[in-house]
């Protein structure tokens, strides 16, 4: 992002005068896509004028909670490449903006991907035939990374171009799932284990030493028991949509899981407003994943509880639905 351009200034500035006036998740994401396709236009103007015309159809998708919609005030960046012509221009053309795309957005609060889930990895950043043949080497690898990178790419929602390529994407992993049940066990073993967050006797674990001990790990404890469970439903079930919540709503929509899910569906809602409201604005991308049970009254002890607690049920109920194909 180059440091004299007023538009990308601009930008940064609509972005940390604006987003704490979003009390709402579903707000507050609306918000993080706008501003990440302004940046990406503007961006994107700045790299043809450098380097020429695209030299073929593109799309640009985020992935992670910016790809489920259920970013958090402060989020790191996570995000892909996929372009029509497998040509060297083409992919020397897209990797090198992917590399300016992952820069500027760290200019503009969003961190980079510790996993180096981005534009300017190859492993990400590929053209249609690359990513079919990608697809397909993790559908049959039997190795943890494949299955991992597998579940990152489902979360993926395209921001700028069209969805038909990553959808074909998706359907590519459905099938493959139809073809090698075997796949479906997999997704399951890798997420089978969680965090244990509460005792027989109602206490709630924490971290017990370092920079967050007294703290609840909101990420791996609360929001991956739902988001993984639901995910791995959603496959089952042949479910396209990248949202948590939207996919609630579709496998609701059948009788199988309608009754069974509504709670479940309730708590997750409820956890991504709870976790906007004990947002302090001062909190690192890190400090914004824990929670410290201190600050919290004995109500919000008691609803915090119920939500870990249910997002083990929900777990156990999808293990169950899983195994018993």
């Amino acid at each position: 992002m180059t440091a004299n351009n007023e538009v990308y200034k601009a930008i940064k500035e609509w972005k940390e005068q604006h987003i704490y006036t979003f009390h709402s998740s579903e707000q507050l994401n609306t918000f993080h896509d706008s501003i990440m396709i302004a940046f990406f236009q503007e961006c994107f103007k700045e790299y043809k004028e450098e380097h020429g015309e695209s030299p073929c159809e593109f799309s640009w998708f985020v992935l992670g909670s910016a790809g489920r919609f259920e970013q958090g005030y402060v989020s790191d960046q996570d995000h892909g490449i996929v372009f029509e012509a497998d040509t060297l221009e083409a992919t020397n053309y897209f990797l090198t903006f992917g590399e300016k795309l992952s820069n500027g957005l760290v200019q503009l609060g969003y961190p980079y991907c510790d996993g180096k889930v981005m534009s300017s990895n190859p492993i990400w950043c590929k053209s249609f035939s690359g990513w079919a043949d990608q697809i397909n080497q993790w559908t049959l690898e039997e190795s943890l990374d494949s299955i991992r990178y597998l579940q990152i790419f489902y979360d993926a929602r395209v921001l700028v171009g069209k969805k038909k390529m990553i959808n074909a994407f998706k359907k590519r992993i459905l099938d493959q799932n139809l073809e090698h049940p075997r796949l479906l066990q997999r997704f399951l073993d890798n997420i089978r284990h969680i965090k244990k967050s509460v005792g027989v006797f109602g206490q709630l674990y924490v971290q017990q030493t370092g920079p967050y001990a007294g703290s609840i790990d909101l990420k791996h404890a609360a929001f991956l028991p739902y988001v993984n469970a639901i995910r791995l439903l959603a496959i089952k079930e042949g479910i396209y949509e990248s949202s948590t919540l939207s996919r609630f709503d579709c496998l609701r929509k059948l009788d199988t899981y309608n009754r069974e899910l509504k709670p479940y569906q309730d708590r997750f809602k409820t956890l991504l407003e709870f976790r906007i409201a004990s947002y302090k604005k001062d909190d690192s991308y890190s400090e914004s994943h824990y929670l410290s049970i201190k600050t919290l009254t004995q109500s919000e002890k008691k609803l915090i509880k119920q939500i870990l607690k249910d997002g083990v049920r929900l777990h156990h109920f999808v293990q169950n639905c899983i195994e018993k194909g």
